[in-house]
């Protein structure tokens, strides 16, 4: 017993030396952890391999005709929709994870570990970029497969991808801050769908602006959804960058810049 008390206690104070480099080198081996997890149930991945495909299919045959005429048309329009809907979609799984291994007494073994006390939640949210990653990819080959050509090129097509990651990571802070402070991880997942269902379907992702009645369109042109897929749409369709880019760069800044301290601080708190 007093062995383990020892033990405690020089982690502690391990911990609360840790200098940066060392708290990089835990956050990655974290992250590593989380990957290691997705290796070992694959089924994890459903949300990033099956989604991608099954929306992409249905919404561009359901709407495709309807919307611009045929398929190929709709094709520009709703892929940039499809990644950015899916994407952000995936970053939920950030909160109700970590909420998971809160509530199974990990994070309470991490704390007799001589590693920074951050590393858990950085690597964390480090890991669910590859899941962002594999669903951007599957979302721009099943749109090449159906006869999707954008024209903005190849370098213009890896920036969009990069933008939708990046902004879903920011994204990832909001729902790691309802992880920390939720009491259970379907409770976590409900509050995030509240929060992004009338985001990504009240946005310009699927249908043109004009299409939607008066009422809804002031809050579409608003809704920082549609000026990332606006963003997603100039840099792979025409290889341009407007000014929903600069928003969109900007908006993820404010979420991290917002979120990230408070979530950080919660979950010092909690562990």
């Amino acid at each position: 017993m007093r062995t383990a008390s020892v033990k405690a206690g020089v982690a502690r104070q391990l911990k609360n030396h840790t200098s940066f480099g060392q708290s990089l080198r835990h956050s990655l081996t974290m992250a590593y952890r989380g990957l290691l997890k997705i290796r070992r149930t694959p089924e994890q991945l459903f949300d990033v391999t099956l989604q991608p495909i099954l929306f992409t299919l249905m919404f561009t045959y359901i709407f495709g005709g309807a919307i611009s005429g045929d398929v190929v048309s709709y094709l520009p329009v709703i892929i940039p929709g499809i990644l950015v809907q899916t994407v952000i979609t995936t970053s939920i799984v950030t909160g109700v994870q970590l909420r998971e291994d809160m509530d199974k007494g990990v994070f309470d073994r991490f704390k007799s570990l001589p590693i920074a006390r951050i590393a858990p939640l950085a690597g964390a949210l480090l890991a669910d970029t590859i899941r962002y990653t594999i669903a951007t990819v599957l979302t721009f080959t099943m749109g090449y497969l159906m006869g999707y050509r954008p024209d903005g090129g190849l370098e213009h097509v890896a920036l969009a991808a990069v933008l939708v990651i990046f902004c879903s990571w920011a994204i990832s802070w909001i729902f790691a801050f309802f992880g920390v402070i939720a009491r259970t991880a379907s409770s976590v997942q409900g509050i995030s769908m509240i929060v992004l269902f009338p985001l990504t379907f009240l946005s310009n992702a699927f249908v043109p602006v004009e299409t939607m009645p008066k009422w809804l369109q002031w809050f579409v042109n608003i809704n920082p959804v549609s000026h990332l897929v606006t963003a997603v749409r100039e840099l792979a369709n025409s290889g341009t960058a407007g000014w929903d880019l600069g928003i969109s760069l900007l908006g993820a800044a404010v979420i991290v810049a917002i979120f990230a301290p408070i979530t950080v601080r919660a979950y010092m708190r909690r562990t």
